[in-house]
């Protein structure tokens, strides 16, 4: 059971476990039985498995709906303290981003939403969405690559595009290694916050560059009215609502069962 949740959505052959163990393939059948009946007890996953000659097992992570709804109403709490606005409308996000439980449970969601979708890699653009996204990218059993907002000399030849940053206002330039994308990939793009669009835009541009194709795109706010409203490829997790008192927030409808 710790080999299969340590290692989420990577398939294992039966003949490598009843060869790690020692035992004949029907006994770990039997024993995958007992895993899969006791994932499915507590709600943390799923476990699969293929039959045939070569058949395998992997472990799926799943979150309950109501497991789901905990998150959301926790992180909401949190981004509702009067506290979090700061000069110029920035919303402090610092202590949340960066929170490895927190983020964890975020990237369950994005992994729920998008685990059939048929994907080589996760991109997102630094810092703050980097570690929802890594996250995410575990889940998935997927690679990340992070693109950078300036080209780094240890990251060898890049690739570097300018894009207008909506939640700023100006022109702004993103960078990424030659060998961070293979040609054709499916990516799918993890970002924390979007008022503007313009760095889902700038991101989108840039997999363009390598002839990769963005199936999926999720991000942990977006501000109601913004890109979101007009582009249904967006999945975000909560909603800004921006008014004059102040603002508020609330979970996304497709979340709420």
């Amino acid at each position: 059971m710790q080999i299969l949740t340590d290692n989420p959505n990577k398939d294992f052959s039966m003949g490598s476990f009843a060869a790690m163990f020692g035992c004949a393939k029907s006994s770990i059948s039997e024993d995958i039985k007992l895993v899969r009946d006791a994932m499915d007890e507590v709600g943390l996953g799923y476990v699969e498995t293929t039959s045939g000659s070569k058949g395998g097992v992997r472990f799926v992570p799943y979150l309950s709906d109501e497991r789901v709804a905990a998150i959301m109403e926790r992180v909401k709490t949190m981004f509702e303290e009067p506290d979090r606005m700061l000069g110029s409308g920035f919303l402090y996000t610092s202590d949340i981003m960066y929170d490895p439980v927190i983020v964890e449970g975020l990237a369950g969601i994005f992994a729920k939403r998008f685990a059939a979708i048929d994907a080589d890699i996760v991109v997102t653009v630094e810092t703050k969405g980097i570690g929802v996204a890594l996250f995410t990218a575990r889940l998935l059993n997927l690679p990340l690559a992070i693109i950078m907002r300036e080209s780094k000399i240890s990251e060898g030849s890049t690739v570097s595009i300018n894009f207008f940053s909506g939640s700023t206002d100006r022109l702004q330039k993103m960078s990424l290694a030659k060998k961070a994308i293979a040609p054709g990939a499916r990516a799918i793009i993890i970002d924390d916050f979007m008022r503007g669009g313009g760095s889902i835009k700038g991101m989108k541009d840039m997999l363009r560059e390598f002839d990769a194709t963005c199936v999926a795109t999720g991000v942990v706010i977006a501000a109601e009215g913004g890109r979101y409203s007009r582009a249904q490829d967006v999945f975000p997790l909560l909603l800004m609502h921006e008014e004059a008192s102040g603002v508020s927030f609330s979970v996304n409808p497709e979340l709420i069962k």
